[in-house]
């Protein structure tokens, strides 16, 4: 039964670790390809017509149908070309550079100076917002929509504003744009930007005009077309807000496609909340509005049809009455840049991280970042890494000392697991002789081994608790490793310039000696990568396998021999972070678990059955 027992164990756990490779890596990638098709099938239909009467849409006018949509298509242009083509203001930040365009008073030209495409310095800088007339648009926009009915002339896309003053968009010069509509009504924008990646608007409106005015203040982030996203399922790209008591809402581009049909005609989820903020995530950047958080909001995620897909995350807030010679004003803010931790804000007891989060009061901004559902593993994973990260400037070296820290934190417990692998080790003579003793009766077998177990006061399946120790360790390195931006293009040492990334040499091209990429031969070039911290981990964890009891089993044996060809082969895709992780962990399991069993009295035999592994199968037996 125990022989049994431990077989299933082992069959289930290598199950378990095959079924969720499989669904991390392979199914993800044709599942992002099937669903950015039928994404854009869905959305291809013809629009619905407006609801009449309707309340406002963000980025309206009174002759347009639809918030922030340009009217006719526009023949695509190069990103240069579309930003030479408007009036701009430019930003420049010690993070971020880009321009204003001053035709519809948009932020649409944004680039991440401090990140860059490859690991190489001098690659082109993380490029995060575009034109609308270009291949990617991506943008936000502010303003303000009239009550319905209203004839008033009000600013545009289209409507070119005029700077007060002059000068670049820097922490400590802000700008401000005027736009007067001839008809009493005169627009202020200032724009004001931090030296990290929050955008502050302030719009006035005056009215010395004939009548009064009704105006809703609204804030947009607009992207044209359906990015091209990682596909995993521990990661969520798409549309993201944390909407008051509605709490986190988080739908990919997918899923706002097929939401219901909203009354101006797109698709998506309509909220009314207090207290909230939203927009657009991606693996590492992000852009989102952040109002007021006493401001009541009608918000939306919108997916709108076209030659492009628009997708759009924008509110509208309570309508002011603009009285004669009376001034109405509109607060907003933008965040739009990189998802750092220290500067999106984590919130975490002893944390230490407030970021905007603290700073601006915000509800749950921390979670812009995908901690996932154990976050109470996986924060503190990170702020670990972190901190030894900033005492020794090695993301690498983080790696390694957390993984100690973590020996250390279970090592009673491990301790006990390995005290009964080394009192198993030493009754396997007393196991041998029981099949001499009853060649023929494997129940009279079964009853000895657990009686024998009982009186040395051995648990059979303690050898299985360190692997599961390391299971939700591994997976929260994991998940640190593949979201946080810290981790990105983060070097160790050697070869591994990205611990984010796979391990980069192949044993299949004997590490670039040949010339020429294995993983890209057809069919089978998936399975094709095997580098060398990979090698390391599958040797060590061999190593680690040769210390334990001789499973008596055959089918028991047989799958732990397998195991680390197994897992060298499915961790060789995986951050070369978790593979050193892993390969080190190993190391340190091996000289624990000598010393336990010295400690016991057991003869540690690991060159013994390093030796018989490699020797004649008859000569091995006779040993």
């Amino acid at each position: 039964m125990t022989d049994n027992r431990n077989t299933i164990l082992a069959v289930i756990l290598s199950g378990l670790v095959l079924i969720a490779w499989q669904y991390f890596y392979n199914m993800p990638q044709m599942e992002r390809q099937r669903a950015q098709q039928q994404t854009q099938a869905e959305l291809n239909k013809s629009q619905p017509p407006a609801t009449p009467g309707a309340t406002p849409q963000p980025g309206s006018t009174p002759s347009a149908s639809t918030p922030g949509q340009p009217g006719a298509a526009q023949p695509v242009v190069s990103r240069d070309a579309a930003i030479a083509a408007n009036p701009r203001i430019k930003i420049e930040t010690p993070r971020v550079s880009g321009s204003i365009s001053l035709k519809g008073a948009r932020i649409d030209d944004l680039s991440l100076e401090k990140f860059r495409d490859t690991v190489d310095p001098k690659s082109p800088a993380i490029v995060l917002f575009s034109p609308s007339n270009t291949a990617h648009p991506y943008y936000a926009e502010f303003g303000w929509v009239a009550a319905s009915g209203s004839t008033a002339r009000l600013p545009d896309r289209e409507t070119v504003w005029q700077q007060e003053g002059s000068g670049s968009l820097t922490p400590s010069n802000p700008v401000t744009l005027k736009y007067d509509n001839g008809e009493g009504l005169t627009f202020r924008r200032t724009i004001a930007m931090d030296d990290r990646y929050l955008f502050t608007i302030k719009d006035d409106v005056t009215n010395v005009g004939s009548a009064p005015v009704t105006l809703y203040p609204f804030a947009l982030i607009s992207r044209h077309g359906t990015p091209e996203v990682s596909g995993y399922y521990i990661l969520h790209e798409g549309l993201i807000g944390y909407l008051g008591e509605k709490g986190l809402q988080e739908h990919g581009y997918k899923a706002v496609a097929e939401a219901p049909v909203l009354g101006n005609g797109g698709r998506g989820f309509e909220f009314n909340v207090t207290n909230g903020w939203l927009g657009i995530t991606d693996k590492y950047w992000a852009a989102a509005l952040l109002p007021d958080t006493s401001a009541r909001l009608k918000a939306r995620f919108l997916a709108e049809p076209g030659a492009k897909v628009r997708y759009q995350a924008d509110y509208l807030q309570d309508p002011q009455t603009i009285a004669i010679g009376g001034t109405g004003s509109a607060n907003a803010r933008l965040f739009a840049g990189a998802k750092e931790a220290g500067v999106v804000g984590i919130n975490f007891p002893l944390a230490g991280h407030g970021g905007y989060n603290k700073q601006l009061g915000l509800n749950h901004f921390d979670l812009l970042i995908d901690w996932g559902w154990f976050y109470f593993i996986t924060k503190p994973m990170f702020l670990a890494l972190d901190y030894f990260f900033h005492l020794f400037g090695n993301f690498g070296v983080s790696i390694l000392l957390v993984t100690l820290l973590i020996k250390l934190l279970f090592f009673p417990l491990a301790n006990k697991s390995y005290e009964s692998m080394a009192k198993m080790k030493s009754v396997q003579p007393q196991l041998a002789a029981l099949k001499e003793k009853y060649p023929d009766d494997r129940q009279k077998q079964q009853q000895e081994m657990m009686e024998i177990y009982r009186k040395e006061k051995i648990n059979p399946i303690a050898g299985c608790l360190p692997i599961a120790l390391q299971i939700p360790v591994f997976f929260s390195l994991y998940k640190v490793l593949f979201v946080t931006i810290e981790m990105r293009h983060a070097p160790f040492y050697g070869w591994i310039k990205d611990l984010s990334a796979a391990d980069p040499t192949n044993l299949f091209n004997l590490f670039g000696l040949l010339p020429f990429d294995p993983t890209h031969i057809p069919v089978i070039g998936y399975y094709l990568a095997l580098g060398i911290w990979p090698i390391i981990m599958g040797i060590t964890m061999w190593i680690q396998m040769k210390l334990n009891p001789t499973p008596p089993d055959p089918t028991q044996k047989m799958i732990f021999d397998w195991m680390p060809l197994i897992f060298t082969f499915m961790l060789a895709g995986f951050p070369a972070g978790l593979v050193i992780y892993w390969a080190w962990n190993n190391l340190l399991s091996v000289v624990q678990q000598s010393y336990i069993m010295r400690k016991n009295g057991v003869k540690v035999e690991l060159f013994d059955n390093l030796k018989a592994t490699f020797a004649p199968k008859k000569a091995a037996e006779k040993t």
